[in-house]
């Protein structure tokens, strides 16, 4: 699909477009660097074990130098404009991650702060420029402009993604499928008569959860319903696609506007504009409807590895304390039982030690090597890994608190420790 407008600038600006033409490359293109964006970016995370915050910095001045590479050109150059997507796309995963993991802020609250967000960024936008076609891009503050709204939809995808994998818990195939429909429709519908920079933003954002499902499906063991790939393997994979595109792309110039295009397209009826915003309406109605209904049945979700703990399903009675220690004893490896105990122990006596910097990047600790076995541990024994992840969060919350309670501290420690088979 493509957002041109109805009248098209003058070619001796288009010359100057930092944008490809919205071709099926484009498309291409995009859904691999938001595969990217979420392989590589759990990939440093967590198999590398580099921390959440720290990998969100390294990205944060990645994203910086990149972007300011990119906004100095003075035309579009296809492997500059596509590293600059790759880098936001993992910025924007691991920035909607810090907000869940770190600041545990739910899903719901993540993909409204990051909806209001961009909403906000596309109405300052269409104040100061009066358009938010992206063929329009031909001057340094419509290219922050939209820069600016790329990184927020990578985010707000992230958030919408994640969410819906915990209110459905379906497993990484299948997860696909959502958001390739609605894909499918946004498309359809720019055909009929859509307002073309509406479905544009609709479908970019609609990506990143596709991209990010199809990466779910390669690197998840074929236990978690994945191809078994890892995150490693699969972020080379479509790194080199990505690669190989651009490189193609560099030579054909099949995304470079066409200046012989300077025809200003056939004017779409109002009614049936308004019969495709009915449509959209309807459609996001279904897909609530949907998300409700599935949210309502039993259901366990291995993909969605941020937030609050997955469901084990409404037949799934709670465990006590004691019971949640025998459960993970049984069934947990006992190395991961004594690598989370031996980081818990530490922790607290940091705590009473009075080191609170020190206790806290142990805790941070302990978050990585939670993270990192999450998909084996809650498949093992979902209702054991649900009491221990419900116990670990506030233990995160109160370690890391800018006001810390010293009691509160070791009471959550403690219990926690409790759960591991500590003293």
């Amino acid at each position: 699909m493509s957002t041109r407008e109805m009248t098209s600038p003058p070619s001796t600006k288009r010359l100057l477009s930092k944008v490809p033409e919205i071709t099926i490359w484009f498309w291409i293109i995009k859904i691999l660097c938001t595969t990217v964006g979420e392989s590589f970016a759990d990939f440093i995370n967590v198999d590398l074990g580099v921390g959440l915050v720290t990998t969100a910095i390294i990205f944060t001045v990645v994203t910086a130098v990149v972007l300011a590479v990119q906004m100095r050109l003075r035309r579009y150059l296809p492997g500059a404009y596509w590293l600059t997507v790759v880098v936001m796309s993992i910025t924007g995963t691991l920035y909607t991650d810090l907000l869940i993991d770190q600041a545990g802020v739910p899903l719901w609250i993540s993909a409204g702060v990051f909806s209001a967000g961009l909403a906000a960024v596309f109405t300052i936008w269409f104040i100061k420029e009066r358009t938010l076609s992206i063929h329009s891009i031909v001057t340094g503050r419509r290219e922050a402009f939209y820069w600016l709204a790329v990184l927020v939809t990578f985010a707000l995808g992230t958030a919408l993604g994640d969410w819906t994998l915990e209110l459905t818990g379906w497993g990484p195939g299948i997860s696909i499928l959502l958001p390739l429909v609605l894909i499918g429709v946004v498309t359809a519908l720019w055909r009929f008569g859509a307002n073309p920079v509406l479905a544009f933003w609709i479908a970019y954002i609609l990506t990143r959860p596709l991209g990010a499902n199809i990466g779910d499906w390669l690197g998840l063991t074929a236990a978690e319903g994945g191809l078994g790939l890892g995150t490693l393997l699969t972020s080379i994979i479509f790194l080199a696609a990505i690669f190989s595109t651009v490189v193609y792309l560099s030579i054909s110039k099949a995304d470079v506007v066409e200046r012989a295009s300077d025809k200003t397209a056939p004017a779409v009826p109002t009614a049936r504009r308004r019969t495709t915003l009915g449509i959209l309406a309807a459609v996001a109605a279904a897909t609530i409807a949907l998300l409700a209904y599935t949210n309502s049945l039993p259901h366990t979700s291995p993909v969605a590895d941020k937030g609050p703990a997955p469901s084990c399903g409404a037949g799934t009675a709670a465990l006590t304390r004691s019971e949640a220690q025998a459960a993970a004893q049984a069934n947990f490896p006992a190395s991961n039982i004594t690598e989370f105990r031996t980081i818990t122990s530490d922790t607290l006596a940091l705590v009473k030690k009075g080191d609170q910097p020190a206790a806290a990047a142990r805790a941070t600790d302990l978050e990585t090597a939670w993270d990192k076995n999450q998909h084996a541990l809650n498949a093992a024994d979902c209702s054991a890994w649900t009491f221990i992840d419900k116990q670990i969060d506030p233990v995160l919350t109160a370690v890391r608190s800018r006001t810390p309670n010293l009691a509160t501290e070791q009471t959550v420690l403690k219990h926690l420790l409790t759960t591991l088979g500590g003293a």
